[in-house]
Parts: C-alpha cells; sequence; structure tokens
C-alpha cells in the first residue's frame, strides 16, 4: 500500500476542528499621489538644468571678463601714472609752466583716452578738458611727489576712459544671456527627442504586456532587446505571469477536485432519500436511512470545515501560542486516542526526543492525528511507528515515519496538495478525502515551519517544523 494524504482525523476534543487561530496582520497600503507623463517630467528637468547650467557658466564668463577689465585698467592707471610722472620730473628742472602744459598738452595729444588733473596744494597747476563728450571716466588719484627735491609736494589725479571697456562688458552680458536663451530651448527641445525616442521601448512593452493573459497562456516577455534598467522590470512581469498562470491551475484543478469529493456523498445522499421515499418504510429502516444520510452529511462538512481552515491559513493566518509545553507529552495524548485503532493492526509507535516549546496545542494534537492516521494506515502489519522529536538551528521538527510500500519521488513534492492521493484511482475516497497532510502543512506555516517528506529502502517518512517563538 502507498502512503497518501491523509484526510483529517479529529482528537477526542473538538476545539481541534475548531482551532482559534490569530491571523496575520496586513494593511494594505495605497498610494494616492498623482503621477504625470515621465517625457514631460525628464522635458522639464532637461529644460531647468540646460538654463541653471548655462546660467551659471555664462555668470562665470562674464566675472571673470569684468575682472580681466578691472585688472588692465589698474595696470593702465599704474602705466600711464609713471609715464606722466617721469615726463613732469624731467621736464621740471628746465621749464616754467606753460613749458610743462605745452609738454603735457602734446603728451595728451595721443591719449585722448586720458584725463588728469596736477596740484600743488589747493593750486591746479594743469587740468585736461576732456576731448570725449561721451566717455565715462574712471578716476584714481596717485600718491603724491615731486619734481625736484627742494619743490613743493605734487599732487596727481588721472582719469582713464572706459566707456569702450564697458560696452565691451554688455555686448557680452547680451550675447551670453542669448546663449543661455537659444542653449537651453536647443538642449530642451533636443532633450524631449531622446527622451522620446528613450521611452519608445517602454510603448513596445505596454503593447506586448497587453498581448498577455488568459488568452494566452504561456506567452511571455523577451527581455533582450530591452535595456538593462527596463530587464528586471520585464522578468518580475514574467514572474508574475508564472504565479498567476500556476494559480490560475491551482484552482481550477482545486475546483475540480472539490467537485469530485462534494459529488459522491451528494449522489449518495440524493440517491438514499430517493430509494427511502420510493416505498413505505418502517421505523427502523427510516432511522438506518437517516443515520446514513447524516454520515454523508458529516462528509460534506468535514470537507467544508477543512477546507475553510486552509483558506485561513493561505491568508497568512498565525498560530497563537501558548506557554512552553512538552511535545513529547502532546503526541502521547494523541497515541491515546489512536490506541484502538494501532491495536487491531498490530502496530506499536515508539517516541523519541523532546523539546519544550509555545504552540498552539490544538493545532498541533491535529497535525499529529493526521500523520498518526496517515501512517497506521500505510504501515506494514507488526511494525512500529517511530516518532522522533528533534531540534534543529531552524526549529524543532516532528517526524513520523513507519515501514511500508515506498513512495515514487516524484510523487513526493505533491503529498502536501490538497486532495492529492499517491493512488492514481481514488480508493477508500468514502472515509478519506486527501486533505490531512495539506492541514499538516498549513499547521507548520501557522507556526513559521515547513514539511518534508522523504520515502527509501521501504521507510517513509513525513514531517514538518515549528519556528521557536521568540517571546
Amino acid at each position: 500500500m502507498i502512503v497518501n494524504a491523509a484526510e483529517t482525523i479529529c482528537e477526542p476534543s473538538a476545539s481541534v476542528t475548531t482551532a482559534i487561530v490569530k491571523p496575520a496582520a496586513t494593511e494594505a497600503v495605497s498610494n494616492t499621489e498623482g503621477t504625470g507623463s515621465i517625457q514631460a517630467a525628464l522635458s522639464r528637468w532637461f529644460a531647468a538644468q540646460a538654463l541653471i547650467g548655462l546660467s551659471l557658466v555664462c555668470v562665470a564668463i562674464y566675472a571673470v571678463t569684468a575682472w580681466s577689465f578691472q585688472v588692465k585698467q589698474a595696470s593702465e592707471f599704474e602705466r600711464q601714472s609713471e609715464l606722466i610722472r617721469h615726463l613732469i620730473q624731467e621736464s621740471g628742472g628746465d621749464m616754467g609752466p606753460d613749458g610743462l602744459r605745452h609738454k603735457l598738452d602734446d603728451f595728451l595729444l595721443t591719449h585722448a583716452e586720458i584725463s588728469l588733473v596736477l596740484r600743488r596744494g589747493d593750486e591746479t597747476i594743469y587740468s585736461t578738458t576732456p576731448t570725449r563728450t561721451s566717455a565715462r571716466w574712471l578716476w584714481n588719484p596717485t600718491e603724491g611727489f615731486q619734481a625736484r627735491p627742494d619743490d613743493a609736494v605734487m599732487q596727481l589725479q588721472l582719469g582713464i576712459d572706459i566707456q569702450e571697456d564697458n560696452r565691451l562688458l554688455r555686448r557680452l552680458a547680451w550675447t551670453l544671456f542669448g546663449a543661455v536663451v537659444l542653449g537651453s530651448m536647443m538642449i530642451s527641445l533636443t532633450g524631449a527627442l531622446l527622451v522620446r525616442r528613450g521611452l519608445k521601448p517602454l510603448k513596445k512593452l505596454i503593447q506586448q504586456t497587453a498581448a498577455t493573459g488568459p488568452a494566452h497562456p504561456g506567452l511571455r516577455i523577451d527581455p533582450s532587446p530591452y535595456a538593462s534598467e527596463i530587464t528586471p522590470w520585464v522578468a518580475q512581469f514574467n514572474a508574475v505571469l508564472d504565479r498567476a498562470e500556476q494559480a490560475y491551475q491551482q484552482l481550477e484543478s482545486f475546483n475540480a477536485d472539490v467537485a469530485h469529493e462534494l459529488r459522491t456523498p451528494l449522489a449518495n445522499l440524493i440517491g438514499m432519500v430517493e430509494v427511502e421515499l420510493a416505498r413505505p418504510r418502517s421505523i427502523e429502516e427510516l432511522r438506518d436511512a437517516l443515520l446514513s444520510a447524516l454520515e454523508e452529511a458529516r462528509r460534506v462538512s468535514a470537507i467544508v470545515i477543512d477546507m475553510l481552515f486552509l483558506s485561513q491559513a493561505d491568508r497568512g493566518a498565525i498560530a497563537r501560542r501558548s506557554a512552553p509545553v512538552s511535545l513529547a507529552e502532546q503526541v502521547r495524548t494523541v497515541l491515546d486516542f489512536h490506541e484502538a485503532t494501532l491495536e487491531d493492526v498490530g502496530l506499536k509507535v515508539h517516541v523519541s526526543g523532546d523539546a519544550r516549546i509555545g504552540i498552539d496545542t490544538g493545532l498541533m494534537r491535529r497535525a499529529l492525528s493526521n500523520l498518526l492516521s496517515n501512517a497506521s494506515r500505510y504501515a506494514a502489519p507488526g511494525s512500529t511507528i517511530a516518532v522522533v522529536i528533534d531540534t534543529q538551528a531552524d526549529g524543532v521538527w516532528i517526524k513520523v515515519a513507519n515501514r511500508g510500500e515506498p513512495i515514487a519521488a516524484d510523487m513526493l513534492p505533491n503529498l502536501f496538495k490538497r486532495f492529492f492521493r499517491a493512488e492514481r484511482s481514488r480508493t477508500d475516497s468514502s472515509e478519506h478525502h486527501g486533505l490531512g497532510l495539506a492541514i499538516v502543512a498549513a499547521i507548520a506555516r501557522m507556526h513559521g515551519g515547513q514539511t518534508r517528506a522523504t520515502s527509501r529502502s521501504g521507510v517513509t517518512e513525513i514531517s514538518f517544523s515549528m519556528a521557536v517563538s521568540e517571546n
């Protein structure tokens, strides 16, 4: 006999069937922020970046140019001042005021961009009349000097026409302003075109995603034509499609299994009632018929209750843990309930190991009952069922092993699926509806654990783990 996924075996306490579970806290977070066009947003950022960047560059160019003009003007002041002082000192001993004026007039005749005022004390010795009416003079008084050692100190105030420099700076400012405006417009336009071109793969991706769906099962998006930034999104979308199709297939299979499991007891119930109503019956016959109908109704109810429990577990419910208890003691409690069944087939149970952890006692006994029922049903007569409690790094494992016919390796991963039976035909389905190990897997998940099944050398071992609670 091959081990199959046993159905739920209820322990004496009815609280096992109606075990209370604490649902996991799940809170949906909705994002209400509106999102605009990526193309428009990137285009605006290109324009702002171009405007700010070009503005900073042009301001820097203007500042450097203005500073260069100031350096040039200061150098020109220094050079012209030295020339005029040298000219005055050379002519001061041999020429009178008229001669000095004549010599300064000759000098300034070739330097129309210069204007000067020469004073000795409060007396103005020489002052030029600017020939450029539109000139803008920048005056810079120099330190006092003497034409001869015994002469009074003279003060020279020199002016330079900076009108041309200012005109050049204005032209440069307008040129740079135009460069900023035109450059920003060109960069914004080309940036918008580049963004539009760069987003074309997204439009293609939209078309490809629209072509996927239930009407095209197995169709996936090829990520190779897309950029490396989009490839992870394509891979995630394909993974979502895989999970959705898998869930859809599981749902179809589940619906078929449920219909199959419920069809037999309902058909039996309807047929029985029709037969009993076909002719008059005695009180005893009606009582037997009602008992049979009640048995079928209980079977349907058990399937519905188990499915509701699995549905709650699939929604993320977690077990409500009690204070730490002995797992070996829980195993012995369940064994008391199965004692009669084990004696009928001549089976013995050996329990080894122990651990004290917080568990949901009702759920734990239900899982143990399912495993023991499964093992006793398919164990070789007269053999011993081994129950091992083993503490490992990933939690506490409870392993139930029995000797019997082995299970094919390709069937082991399916043992914990709903309505799965290792037999190809659904024999013995009137008593076992194939939810026992699925419930064991659900209880393990609710305790933060996992399940495992092995079958080799005539020994089949089915086990589940529970995470150690931090409380």
